[in-house]
């Protein structure tokens, strides 16, 4: 259950009502599955925590409100190379004071790294409890000081154009990523991650800068701190190293730009080397909050999330397919629901689709079985609690969850998935496995 509450301090330090500590300079939002929110007052910083003293270990990690989605065309790939920056040094925490993170952290046992993706970008640390302040004290000082250097900028691009390569030689990548290119023809979802290969080579230092110096800042940041804590102790920590940044001087820039209407199916097919012939066949589906989306996470279980999955019968075990995988990631705006087929040798690209296509009609108009109901539902909760078994693991599945919108989306998730029902699911494939709403990619494999 969710509450929400106003708090006043008024001069006392530490107000404390039910199980909720608010300590001088929050504002405490609500909490949800033992997890608490609070904004630091001073920037809008905001704060999640949750104590979980099973272990003497602890994660920090900081979501930043901007991913892949947050770029234009001549600085695609922006986010990715900034992550790679930040890591070269900030002002405190750097090589020539002999302060850099690495030899402060990973070689106290602590497991540091970043991730981007289209919605947002996450820094993070999963550290023994003891150096939680080190690691909030370098997450705050690369908030706003971090090196942006030209002399780095040419060292990292290569090791992104590296990354890149090693995508446009992967048949799935390159196959997933000309569907979401097709997919997409305004919604900047159209471009990839990691961005384009000209634009990874040439986008200047300064438009770098002016990309930090828009997104990176507490009012567009959540910190997350979960583990073996003491959330009253964490906050003051919060508050003294990331308490000494304002809020950005600016409005946060929208986005804005809505995917048109699509009036009929697309076809990519991308031909070149490998060893698999794949099929993708991509449908657009609704933002991650929509109620739709508890449906269309249960279709896909049922579709291809197991061994005994519909998809499994029909393909793999008939000796079409070697594998089925399925991508169904909610995402902050409309997204793609995506069925992958990885062929046998022999077998036509046509052959598979068709019976995919047979599947989703199958599920349209045909009866799920209240067994196969509660097999796909249980199977789909027990890989979500798995997926939150320690504290990364948790603050990952939270980061996601900030990312489309609302850190609840991830609090209530098990349980609006185990109210899901026949109807729903076939009125959602009704309603988004259409045509005309359709991509449709083969990968050849020469």
């Amino acid at each position: 259950m969710t509450t929400k509450k106003t708090n006043k301090t008024k001069g006392n330090p530490s107000v404390k009502r039910g199980q909720v500590v608010t300590p001088e300079g929050y504002a405490y939002i609500r909490s949800a599955g033992g997890i608490d929110e609070y904004v630091l007052n001073s920037n809008g910083l905001r704060v999640l925590l949750k104590e979980d003293h099973f272990a003497p270990v602890a994660t920090v990690m900081v979501t930043y409100h901007v991913g892949s989605r947050n770029e234009a065309l001549g600085h695609t790939g922006a986010t990715h190379l900034l992550e790679h920056l930040m890591f070269k040094g900030s002002k405190k925490y750097n090589k020539k004071n002999k302060k850099q993170i690495w030899n402060l952290l990973q070689t106290k046992g602590a497991r540091l790294n970043a991730t981007t993706w289209l919605d947002r970008t996450n820094y993070f640390e999963t550290v023994p409890v003891q150096y939680v302040e080190t690691a909030i004290a370098f997450e705050a000082d690369r908030m706003r000081n971090a090196f942006i250097k030209e002399e780095d900028r040419q060292l990292e691009m290569t090791v992104v154009r590296n990354e890149f390569e090693r995508g446009e030689n992967n048949p799935i990548e390159a196959v997933d990523r000309d569907i979401w290119a097709s997919a997409y023809q305004a919604h900047p979802y159209h471009h990839p991650t990691i961005g384009w290969r000209s634009d990874i080579e040439h986008v200047s230092i300064e438009r770098l800068k002016k990309f930090y110096d828009t997104f990176y800042w507490p009012n567009n940041a959540t910190v997350t701190v979960i583990g073996d804590i003491d959330r009253v102790n964490i906050l003051a920590l919060v508050k003294k190293y990331f308490g000494v940044h304002k809020r950005a001087p600016h409005e946060i820039p929208a986005v804005y730009t809505k995917e048109p209407q699509q009036h009929g199916q697309r076809r990519v097919r991308v031909e070149r080397q490998g060893q698999t012939n794949i099929v993708g066949l991509a449908h657009k589906t609704p933002e991650g909050l929509h109620k739709d989306t508890y449906a269309l996470l249960v279709l896909s279980q049922l579709l291809g999330g197991s061994k005994g999955s519909r998809l499994y019968r029909s393909l793999v075990d008939k000796g079409f397919a070697t594998s089925v995988d399925m991508s169904d990631h909610p995402f902050r705006d409309p997204g793609l629901f995506i069925t992958y087929t990885f062929l046998t040798p022999g077998t036509a690209h046509k052959k598979v689709e068709d019976v995919v296509v047979r599947e989703y009609e199958k599920i349209k108009h045909g009866e799920i079985g209240s067994s196969e109901l509660k097999r796909a539902i249980a199977q789909l909760q027990s890989s979500i609690l798995f997926a939150r078994d320690g504290s990364y693991t948790m603050a990952g599945s939270l980061n996601e969850a900030l990312a489309i919108g609302d850190w609840t989306f991830f609090t209530n998730l098990p349980a609006k998935i185990g109210a899901v029902t026949a109807k729903h699911i076939r009125d959602v494939a009704r309603k988004y496995l259409t045509d005309d709403q359709s991509t449709v990619g083969y990968f050849v494999a020469k």
